[in-house]
């Protein structure tokens, strides 16, 4: 019959609050290619905690504004004439202007705002 209480096979250390932390990385130094996984993610972090700002969304309103032309050029929905595709276009970039900035300070503010309830919370 085997035993009822099994060795533990990695070692646990908490600390005075009682939380268990681990050990972190002991032993061999990280390869080249995890090293380029934790640059890659400290870059993904880096990116996603910058505040908004009105160029960005300039730019991606740009963007969307073109994909809508072309769109618009090769007949997807009715035959659309060049000038009223350009004014068109026009008109959905001063739109997406400020809807795509105020979704972006949104993400942020939310990001932001859980990143102080994580360190908030031990």
């Amino acid at each position: 019959m085997p035993p009822t209480k099994r060795k533990r096979k990695t070692k646990h250390r908490g600390n005075a609050a009682g939380a268990i932390e681990a050990r972190g990385r002991t032993g061999r130094k990280p390869t080249a290619e995890e090293q380029k996984k934790a640059d890659a993610a400290a870059r993904r972090q880096e990116r996603a905690n910058k505040p908004p700002s009105w160029n960005n969304a300039a730019l991606r309103a740009g963007f969307a504004s073109l994909l809508l032309f072309v769109l618009l050029q090769i007949g997807i929905g009715p035959k659309v004439e060049i000038g009223a595709a350009i004014g068109l276009c026009a008109f959905a970039m001063l739109v997406y202007i400020p809807l795509g900035y105020a979704t972006d300070r949104w993400v942020y503010n939310r990001r932001m705002r859980n990143q102080a309830n994580q360190k908030a919370k031990p």
